[in-house]
């Protein structure tokens, strides 16, 4: 049996204790507790009044709003025939907002998420049925108007302020989401998502509804499309589900993206530099700086944003390169940039035409060279400074197009159409893995080689609601999907075929159901019905090592099939909901796999691939407690799928293995509004999984860190001293988890990250320091995941990220 060596942990108290009085010297000076603060602050005035504008109530509210930080969602409906007269005082901005609709049928409600929205006025609100509204925003993700307090399924939005959060810590899009969804996989630090899962299994990635994720052709890089500048909010949809069709057998994490806040032209500029507080050089320098722009004239709005980001090599806790994942990619020594377009037309009061485009690449700046660890003596995969000798920079590219319009009074109907455009590139090291050789190119072993992936995808989603049948206590909405991919993966250096051209075809109508028999009873219940065909021209598969290239005979395998959901909420008490629900997910076998390893003569594609869906079973039950200063949820689901999905490593050659796989866990999540300024967070997920590797219909082999996390707990302290002072202190532990191979077996850790931003009289400055106490510790995927020593990568040291931002 392998042992591996323990990491050594150093005892630096004079950095840490530096690096914390850096994080929190202005809250020291302050000399106060946070009760004392918030004490003070209620009896402070603002020494210039603020004014609300005259003008359309929609517009000039999402100006004001925009301009004071507050994320605030409304119906556009709702204020499209009103008007403001211009309201000015010394009062808070949402007390300004108050008394600007006290003359009106609308009322401004607060969120649980630190959003508000806008609502129509219900009579006589007591303590009680005020807690009905703490979560009244729609979740777009759902597709049928459904709010969050109604969703039989755990749905998280993660809100504006959130992500800002977290991106004054790391420009991560996978930290952050690691930060604030224990269900999540720990990030890998790399390009790669490998291993990331969600609840134990795949994840649909979307940019406003548009599918990122590659099923087809599964090359890990889905989580890596965009840069959270651009995001507004992040709506995760946790369980399977199949509302937007393939790939979501985890959940659905859709990133909804920003829109013009503003009625004039209004701009924003931000700077930021990270460096890791030990061992300081150029060469772990990184920086961002970005742009954005936004505006309307008359019923025209847009607005546009870039970024320009440069990270530098990254240290561990010890002050040694982590090491570079040279084949799969790495967002460490590499250059990314975005430019995002949107652009919005009012048709009539009514009918809104959007088009937006997103342009993102990452692409490694090729400084370093990884160098193999030994996990056998607790070694970690480390980098040598210097161009690796064979290939090109690995890369990920991706275009984004998409086009809406939405019509929210069609004879009494919603109608939203969508049309899509993705184009995906991502590009790996160069290697002389087994599958590369080629005795006809090179001697065996000698060839080196680098696999690219394809992906063009065009669709188109129609949806139509009607919400007010039966006497309004009746929703249903009913839509169809259509969606083309074509998807390949080519060897760059050689110009081979790796994995031919496949088209996958897909068409889906689906309809679904809500309805309220009583105030406290929400039901919902949906059907979707697939229809599938995958297309593949005869082709030739490479050699690999043994020589054994075959031609195989194309074919077109297709499937339909049906999948439901089913949920009930039910209030107890208007504060407290229990809730239940069923749902299926479905997503595909990793079907360029299948065919890149095809190595025996007279086979075709037809009798080759099981395209037998991957339909993912998904029971759910939990409680909900939504009351004043407090909240709480707590879920426990069970997660079966007849014939999963598991990537396994044989001989240096990744298979596809279709096997039974039975997953359940739990999670909860707990928030405590101590006073307006400052609020404590906790979440906890535990998860199981096994699968069945041997056929014999037992589940009885543990998944390891490559399908599952680890079980994790989350905790935050958000704070507002005053009104120029902010700050966050989260911690994130992962617990230890052992697997059937001992190999596997993984080390727990403890991660600390803090921040505090500060108002500035011109723009606003922050300072954070991720990885606080300079944790000494190796990743999950690097322990848990698979046993290579070139990808065992230790974690990031701590670090410092300073950062300036401007509005003019």
């Amino acid at each position: 049996m392998s042992t591996r060596k323990k990491t050594h942990l150093k005892t630096q108290f004079q950095k840490v204790i530096s690096t914390t009085l850096t994080c929190s010297g202005l809250i020291i000076a302050s000399g106060l507790s946070p009760f004392t603060v918030a004490q003070d602050t209620t009896d402070q005035t603002i020494s210039e009044p603020l004014r609300i504008e005259a003008g359309n109530l929609g517009k000039v509210l999402t100006e004001f709003a925009a301009r004071h930080n507050i994320a605030l969602s409304f119906n556009p409906a709702l204020t499209r025939h009103l008007n403001s007269e211009g309201i000015s005082g010394n009062s808070s901005p949402i007390e300004l907002i108050e008394q600007l609709l006290s003359n009106t049928d609308l009322v401004v409600i607060a969120n649980q998420d630190g959003t508000y929205s806008l609502t129509e006025r219900t009579q006589n609100l007591t303590a009680d049925n005020q807690a009905i509204n703490l979560n009244t925003l729609i979740i777009q993700t759902s597709r049928s108007n459904t709010k969050k307090e109604n969703s039989p399924q755990v749905v998280t939005v993660i809100t504006r302020q959130q992500i800002e959060d977290q991106l004054s810590i790391s420009s991560d899009s996978s930290q952050a989401l690691a930060s604030l969804l224990p269900a999540y996989s720990p990030n890998t630090q790399k390009l790669n998502n490998s291993s990331q899962t969600f609840r134990g299994r795949s994840v649909l990635y979307m940019v406003d509804g548009v599918p990122q994720s590659n099923p087809i052709r599964e090359g890990s890089r889905s989580a890596h499309t965009i840069d959270l500048a651009m995001v507004d909010r992040i709506e995760v949809i946790h369980g399977a589900s199949a509302v937007h069709g393939l790939g979501a057998t985890g959940g659905i994490i859709n990133f909804i993206t920003k829109s013009n806040r503003s009625n004039e032209v209004k701009q924003h500029v931000d700077v930021q530099l990270t460096t890791p507080t030990d061992e300081i050089s150029s060469d772990s320098l990184g920086y961002k700086i970005g742009y954005q722009v936004e505006g309307s004239a008359g019923d025209f709005d847009y607005l546009v944003g870039l970024t320009n980001e440069v990270q530098g090599i990254y240290l561990d806790a010890d002050g040694n390169y982590v090491g570079a994942a040279t084949v799969r990619g790495d967002i460490m020594d590499s250059n990314s940039h975005d430019v995002f377009v949107k652009l919005g037309y009012w048709l009539t009061d009514d009918k809104r035409l959007e088009l937006e485009a997103n342009k993102y690449r990452l692409k490694s700046r090729m400084n370093f060279t990884g160098v193999d660890g030994d996990r056998e003596n607790g070694v970690a995969t480390s980098s040598i400074k210097g161009t690796p000798p064979n290939g090109v920079a690995p890369y990920n590219d991706v275009q984004t197009t998409s086009l809406f319009y939405t019509d929210s009074d069609l004879d009494g109907m919603e109608f939203k159409a969508q049309v899509f455009h993705q184009d995906f590139e991502g590009r790996y090291g160069a290697s002389n893995s087994n599958s590369f050789q080629d005795v006809s190119i090179a001697p065996v072993g000698t060839l080196y080689d680098q696999s690219q992936n394809q992906s063009e995808k065009v669709g188109a989603k129609f949806s139509l609601t009607k919400d007010d049948l039966l006497n309004s206590n009746l929703s249903i909405t009913t839509g169809l999907d259509l969606l083309q991919d074509k998807t390949s993966q080519t060897l760059v250096l050689t110009n081979r075929t790796y994995v031919p051209e496949t088209e996958y075809t897909n068409y889906a109508p689906f309809i679904q159901f809500e309805y309220k028999p009583t105030d406290r009873l929400v039901l919902q219940a949906g059907v979707r019905n697939e229809h599938a065909k995958l297309d593949v021209d005869t082709y030739r598969t490479v050699a690999t090592n043994k020589n054994t290239s075959v031609l195989v005979d194309g074919g077109s395998p297709s499937f339909s099939d049906t999948v439901y959901n089913a949920g009930a909420v039910f209030k107890l008490t208007p504060s407290i909901s229990v809730f239940a629900n069923y749902s299926q997910g479905f997503g595909m076998p990793d079907v360029g796999r299948i065919l890149r390893g095809v190595s025996t003569a007279d086979q075709d594609v037809d009798t080759l691939i099981d395209l037998s869906p991957i339909l993912t079973d998904n029971y759910e039950a939990g409680f909900r407690i939504h009351r004043n200063a407090f909240d709480f949820e707590l879920s426990a689901y069970q997660s079966n799928s007849d014939l999963g999905s598991r990537i396994e490593n044989q001989n240096g050659l990744y298979v596809v293995k279709r096997e039974k796989k039975e997953i359940h866990g739990a999670e909860a999540s707990l928030g405590f509004q101590l006073n307006k300024d400052h609020k404590l967070q906790a979440s906890y997920s535990y998860i199981q999984g096994k699968s069945d590797t041997d056929g014999d219909g037992k589940v009885d082999t543990k998944l390891t860190g490559a399908d599952i996390p680890p079980n994790r707990l989350v905790t935050s302290w958000n704070a507002r001293w005053d009104e120029k002072l902010s700050s966050l202190l989260q911690v994130s532990h992962a617990f230890s988890r052992s697997f059937d191979d001992e190999d596997l077996n993984f080390d727990g850790y403890t991660l600390v990250d803090a921040s505090v931003g500060y108002k500035l009289p011109v723009g606003k400055m922050s300072v954070a320091v991720a990885n606080l106490f300079n944790e000494d510790y190796f990743t999950y995927y690097s322990q848990a995941a698979y046993a290579n020593d070139s990808f065992y990568f230790k974690g990031r040291g701590r670090t410092l990220t300073l950062a300036y931002g401007l509005d003019f």
